[in-house]
């Protein structure tokens, strides 16, 4: 049986595609890469919570696991997808504010009028 959020993850990835291919306004460009890597970082972390033997994982951050005998969620997928949040802000707080400067200057953020401006 899937899991909920496998299903989550790919509607997500599926919304974020959709509206990135379909849209035509840069603000909602910039909404769908965000949808779209929200999206992969739920994948991501779901990959990483393993159930086994119908028990609940624990998180590996306290001491005395080596002594703990049910099973522990991965460390290294939720260190990648916290990195890869920190960039996604990064890289989204750069892409309003170029959307912003875009908006200033040209007036508009369809994508076909910017495209006919190159000069």
């Amino acid at each position: 049986m899937i899991q909920f959020q496998f299903i989550t993850a790919f509607l997500l990835i599926a919304l974020g595609i959709y509206a990135f291919l379909a849209k035509r306004n840069l603000l909602k460009l910039i909404l769908a890469l965000d949808i779209l890597d929200s999206g992969i970082h739920l994948l991501l972390i779901s990959l990483g919570y393993r159930v086994e033997l119908n028990e609940i994982p624990t998180a590996p951050i306290y001491t005395g696991y080596e002594t703990l005998k049910s099973p522990m969620v991965g460390p290294l997928p939720q260190a990648l997808v916290l990195t890869s949040i920190v960039i996604g802000v990064c890289v989204l707080s750069l892409a309003v504010a170029l959307t912003v400067n875009a908006y200033r200057h040209y007036g508009t953020l369809d994508v076909r009028a910017l495209r006919r401006l190159r000069g």
